[in-house]
């Protein structure tokens, strides 16, 4: 368990979370007392209570004195915690998460990309045409096209110079890695799709908020399709 650049909590915190979104731990069935995991994990009681409480902050458990801990439902989890997000990633994502993931995105790309439209500035406007030209240099093996696919998508949203949607980039990272993990693709980018995204990047140097908002709803909406359908195929 041992992590140089985590505390002992920190390193509890991490290995349950991840059992935890792992499927080890089952919601509402037995899970290990404070008293069980300091032994298991060889750590103080301190350390231990520590990580249970950080657990309990992040809604993945419920701690009671006599009742003992509990996992909770993923309705209860804080869903934008940073560490949630990467042990989802770590975990078993399927593709209802997916869709969980892409639903939340279909509500917050295209307006990210109308506000970039009226808010962006000259600053904002490089990184967003480096992460394009990036993706553009990927096709000719001189770049991650992963990478850069998803530094487009998290500068709009920086871009929106809504602080909120900035916040929002980590969630977007996660759910561009969970879907690149799903399509199983050398190469993340098809040149139809580098298209839509240089024309997102147009339309917001144009200051045309609704073309931009229409273009990235477009993507969305197609890549939500896609997803549906590889659902109703497992059904």
């Amino acid at each position: 368990m041992q992590q140089p650049h985590r505390n002992l909590t920190q390193q509890l915190v991490h290995e349950l979370g991840k059992s935890i979104l792992q499927g080890k731990y089952s919601v509402g069935g037995s899970f290990p007392s404070e008293a069980e995991l300091s032994t298991l994990f060889d750590i103080s009681r301190t350390s231990t209570r520590e990580a249970v409480k950080m657990l309990t902050a992040k809604g993945l458990i419920s701690s009671r004195p006599r009742k003992g801990i509990t996992v909770l439902d993923i309705k209860h989890w804080n869903l934008f915690d940073a560490d949630i997000l990467q042990w989802i990633l770590l975990g078993k994502p399927d593709l209802y998460m997916l869709r969980h993931f892409q639903q939340l995105r279909l509500a917050i790309e295209p307006e990210a990309a109308f506000l970039a439209a009226e808010y962006a500035t000259a600053d904002d406007l490089i990184l967003i045409e480096n992460a394009l030209d990036r993706m553009h240099q990927a096709h000719e093996g001189y770049d991650d096209t992963h990478e850069a696919d998803i530094d487009f998508h998290k500068s709009v949203l920086v871009a929106s110079n809504n602080p909120f949607f900035s916040q929002l980039t980590h969630f977007i990272e996660i759910a561009l890695k969970i879907n690149i993990r799903f399509t199983k693709r050398l190469r993340a980018v098809t040149e139809d799709e580098y298209q839509t995204h240089a024309d997102i990047l147009n339309h917001i140097k144009n200051k045309d908020a609704q073309a931009a908002f229409n273009c990235a709803m477009k993507t969305q909406k197609e890549t939500i399709a896609l997803i549906n359908e590889k659902i109703t195929q497992l059904k």
